[in-house]
């Protein structure tokens, strides 16, 4: 498993295994960072997209909970970056 690594982290032992070990830790965390992650560029993307039609996002998530849009962050995201005006329909239908 420590293929790869550089000087004596691939071929000691103890400090081969150390460093295998310290990986697996960082490989478990870092899939549970990679969702925080992309929440916060999708809430980031939402935001600027949501501020280019004068609302925050706060105020634009809590109209789309209030008028029952049950569009989540991840297709909002989407719409945003990629398809502008059919974001802009649903800004307008939130407004």
């Amino acid at each position: 498993m420590a293929k790869g690594y550089y000087g004596a982290r691939k071929n000691v032992w103890t400090v081969a295994k150390n460093a295998v070990e310290k990986g697996l830790l960082y490989a478990y965390s870092g899939r549970k960072q990679r969702k925080r992650q992309f929440r916060s560029l999708w809430i980031q993307r939402i935001n600027a997209g949501a501020r280019q039609h004068g609302m925050s996002y706060s105020v634009f998530m809590g109209k789309c909970s209030t008028k029952g849009i049950e569009l989540n962050r991840k297709v909002l995201a989407d719409l945003a970056m990629n398809h502008p005006d059919a974001f802009k329909a649903v800004v307008d239908q939130v407004k």
